[in-house]
């Protein structure tokens, strides 16, 4: 089996008295939807943190495309394709959706950060843009301000940043968050698009869309890796219903 894109042994991030993550193990294979489910405060968006280089970990290690980059910051994980959104990825909210996706391009492309007026003239930076709106389904939002964009397309949006930096795995925090059942249909159908295009780490309390999306499934209780397989085996684990999936159904 070829080796994981994304690699986690024994990351544990400890609080004072509290630990958030404990001894976390799991991978992410190339061109897959993989996503981590838990209750709330189990250790999910911590665990996501460390993975993007915000948190370091008192322990364990993280390789990614074969490489140690523990100790690597997440400026300097981005530069090697992974790419956080939404809790991370910050919208220009002045900006237009086109300008906002160009300045992405221009920073990944390496570039000082030049503002705004340079990069709405660069065909290089506005054209890659354009396209990635095309493919996020915002080309008819391109000249919006992002403050008037819907919350479902600041979502979009802020995807669209991400993928700016060509990513080679996209880790995505509660995308669907806030969202009326519209929106999130059209996210899920957007994501679905993205399948075998990109790898993905996906954090989600909407099972509905875990079970839509995702090839394999984590499952985080209190700071531990308690199950990873697929959704249908996930879903008929007794361990998984008593401290998660049960819960949520009886609720």
């Amino acid at each position: 089996m070829a080796e994981p894109l994304l690699k986690v042994a024994g990351l544990t991030k400890r609080f004072g008295g509290l630990t958030a993550t404990a001894g976390v193990s799991m991978d992410v294979r190339e061109g897959e939807v993989h996503a981590i489910i838990g209750p709330n405060g189990a250790g999910k968006t911590t665990l996501v943190t460390q993975l993007s280089g915000e948190l370091r970990p008192d322990a364990g290690t993280i390789h990614f495309r074969g490489a140690d980059v523990t100790a690597l910051n997440a400026n300097r994980r981005a530069l090697k394709g992974l790419a956080r959104s939404f809790q991370i990825t910050s919208i220009f909210r002045d900006f237009s959706a086109l300008d906002n996706v160009a300045l992405a391009v221009q920073a990944h492309a390496g570039h000082s950060f030049r503002f705004l007026r340079t990069a709405r003239r660069e065909a290089v930076l506005i054209e890659p843009a354009r396209a990635i709106l095309e493919q996020v389904g915002l080309a008819d939002r391109r000249d919006v301000l992002a403050a008037h964009l819907a919350h479902g397309e600041k979502r979009a949006l802020e995807i669209a940043m991400a993928l700016a930096t060509t990513p080679k795995l996209l880790l995505l925090d509660e995308p669907m968050a806030g969202m009326g059942p519209e929106d999130s249909a059209r996210m899920v159908r957007f994501l679905a698009g993205l399948k075998g295009r990109y790898s993905i780490l996906l954090v989600e309390h909407d099972m509905e869309a875990v079970f839509a999306l995702a090839d394999r499934i984590s499952v985080l209780v209190y700071g531990r890796i308690i199950a990873t397989d697929t959704p249908d085996a996930i879903r008929a684990n007794p361990a998984v219903r008593d401290a998660y999936l049960g819960e949520d159904e009886a609720a």
